[in-house]
């Protein structure tokens, strides 16, 4: 199983290349709020940047917490979302641990799925995709890299 983790985030010059990226190529939109990796600022220019991605919990808190059964661990960490079912209810941004759940208003929630499309558009090789085994706990492996 891979998951997307962000090991060098300190080259990061957020330029939101990862997110426009998986918003277009993903999720069919031109918005990084539609993106299911996001870049912000750890605090101001000086201090860098991080990225807001799921981070492969599991068990997957914002799964547990779905009342309608819209979000599903996925095997090896993280969850699948079957967005047919979402009611929008918020539950799943509130579970989760880290804020890396968007919903918007409008449409649909947007959370990673680990398809590591956003990796190849970063200029700086600041993320990666990395093979972790199912029987490891696929937060502890992501933790070490996310910023």
């Amino acid at each position: 199983m891979k998951i997307l983790t962000a090991p060098r985030m300190e080259r990061c010059i957020g330029c939101h290349s990862c997110s426009l990226a998986c918003a277009r190529l993903v999720h069919k939109n031109l918005s990084w709020d539609t993106a299911g990796i996001r870049i912000s600022s750890s605090g101001g220019l000086s201090t860098g940047f991080e990225a807001r991605t799921c981070l492969a919990c599991q068990p997957a808190p914002c799964a547990s917490a779905c009342p309608t059964g819209a979000y599903s661990q996925r095997k090896g960490g993280g969850v699948v979302v079957k967005k047919s079912l979402c009611i929008r209810c918020g539950e799943c941004a509130r579970a989760c641990p880290v804020d890396a759940i968007y919903l918007d208003p409008a449409s649909e929630p947007y959370v990673c799925i680990h398809c590591g499309r956003c990796v190849a558009f970063c200029p700086h090789d600041c993320l990666e995709l990395r093979e972790v085994g199912a029987e490891s706990g696929a937060a502890g492996e992501v933790r070490e890299g996310a910023s």
